[in-house]
This record gives C-alpha cells, structure tokens and sequence, in this order.
C-alpha cells in the first residue's frame, strides 16, 4: 500500500489543464533522433501516470515498453538493452532501489540511462535514490516538461562520460596541474612525477578524463573495478583517500578530486 499524501496521477496531470497536450512541442533528446529511435522502458505502476509517461516520450521520438512490477522489469533489463529506464522507486514486487543495484549489477543496461521517479522527496530518498546506480532524481508531482528535458540532459550526460572503457581509451589527460599518461601509466601532479597504483592511477584518470562530471560510487566501480569481484563502494573512498594524500596539498581541503556530498566525486573543472 503506498503512502501518498496526494494522489500522484491527478497531480501530475493537473499541470496539464492550462496547457493542452497538443500544443505541447515534443523535446528533442539528441542528434542522432532524426535516424534512429532511442527506446525507454517505463516502470510504472499508477496507470495514468505511465499513459502519460508514454504520449509524451513518444512525441519526443522514443520507442516504450512499459511494465508495472519489478519482477517484470528486471526480466526486461536482463533481456534487452534500452537507452534509458524510468523507474519509479514504490513499484510492486521488487522495489525501485533493489531493482536499480540488480540492474547496475547484473544486466545488459549497466550504464543505461536511468531517471527514477517517486511521490518521497526527502534529501535521504534522493541519496538513497543515488547511491543505487540512479542517474537523476525526479519528485512528484512533476512537469511532463521538465521530465522530458531530464531524461534528454542525462542522455547528453552519459554521451560526454561514454561506456566504461571510453576514458581510459584516451591516450593522454592533462587538466590543472595534471598530467596523466594512459599508456605509460605516469603521473605527473604540479611538475613532480607521483607513483600510484593501478587503482589510483585508473581512479583518477577516468575523473580527470571528465572535469566537472560527478560520477557516483558505483559508476566509478564499473569503470575502474571491471573485473574483480568482492569490492564495494566503501573501496572507492579507501581509494580516493589514499590518493589524495598523494595528489593534493591539503586533504581536508581537496583541491583536485572534489566530493560531491552524497552522490560521488569529480574531478575539479575550474582554471
């Protein structure tokens, strides 16, 4: 039974009476829209909330498949690739947090796209949210406007970060005082060459490959801890701890890999 102080679906769709749905321009998602038809899987239990999910994902060009249970959700995501997930944190069956991590753990859709969507917007479900692989957080009532553009801004997003090996594919990073040689494996921090492990050095190549983009603890697990098993989340703070004492001046106050509270880290963009 959920616990909804208002009634989700009459929200979401009240936004919509003073603007008629066929006025309603659809968003662009991407270049590559015009010739190939990103597709979405919507997780969605409260049905006129997912009809609505559907019209308007569709006027902005994707191909849906919807389900309303985790179970079948999960199935889904271990079967068949899609570009993003919308999921809604309270779906039967199988929670939105346990159904996220099994889907960022064992599935075809590890770095796909995900946008979870609940009726609980306090600062713990947003971390929690997060924390399980999420992409973007969206509260509701929402506006089926803004829910569009987030999905389009985390596409963007995941293009600029690209697949796991993408980063690590670059030969050479050189951002603020670093400079990181992928095929050497050397570190130069401020002019002096600084010994690291192979899991620092990975750390922070695949961070400074990316100035400015928070990666959460777990897309960093995916990313530097590919093919080993055991690790947690709690690792990739071991590991940035260790590294910052090797690479910053001060590590109370980074000034290199920052942390961004309750989702991750990055690595600074600022001159």
């Amino acid at each position: 039974m959920r616990a909804y102080t208002t009634n989700p679906a009459a929200a979401v769709l009240s936004r919509l009476h003073s603007v008629p749905v066929r006025r309603q321009p659809a968003v662009p998602i991407a270049p590559a829209a015009a010739t190939a038809r990103r597709s979405i899987l919507i997780v969605e239990d409260e049905a006129p909330i997912r009809e609505l999910l559907r019209l308007h994902l569709s006027l902005a060009g994707f191909e849906i498949e919807e389900v309303a249970d985790g179970a079948t959700a999960l199935a889904r995501a271990r079967a068949q690739t899609f570009d993003v997930i919308l999921l809604d944190l309270m779906v039967p069956g199988l929670d939105g947090i346990t159904l996220c991590r099994a889907i960022r753990a064992h599935s075809v859709n590890m770095t796909s796209a995900v946008l979870m969507l609940t009726a609980r917007a306090s600062e713990s479900d947003t971390v929690l949210g997060l924390e399980s692989g999420a992409d973007d957080y969206l509260a509701k009532p929402f506006s089926v406007r803004e829910m569009v553009a987030r999905v389009g801004a985390i596409l963007r997003r995941n293009e600029r970060i690209g697949p796991a090996h993408d980063a690590m594919s670059v030969r050479q990073v050189r951002s603020r005082d670093v400079s990181l040689d992928g095929e050497r494996r050397e570190a130069v921090v401020r002019g002096s060459r600084v010994e690291l492990t192979k899991q620092e050095f990975d750390l922070m190549f695949v961070l400074a490959a990316r100035p400015g983009i928070v990666f959460s603890r777990t897309a960093l697990l995916r990313k530097v801890w590919t093919d080993e098993a055991g690790v947690t989340e709690r690792t990739v703070d071991t590991v940035v701890s260790r590294l910052r004492r090797k690479v910053e001046h001060d590590i109370v106050r980074p000034e290199l890999i920052l942390t961004a509270w309750g989702v991750g880290y990055k690595f600074t963009d600022s001159d």
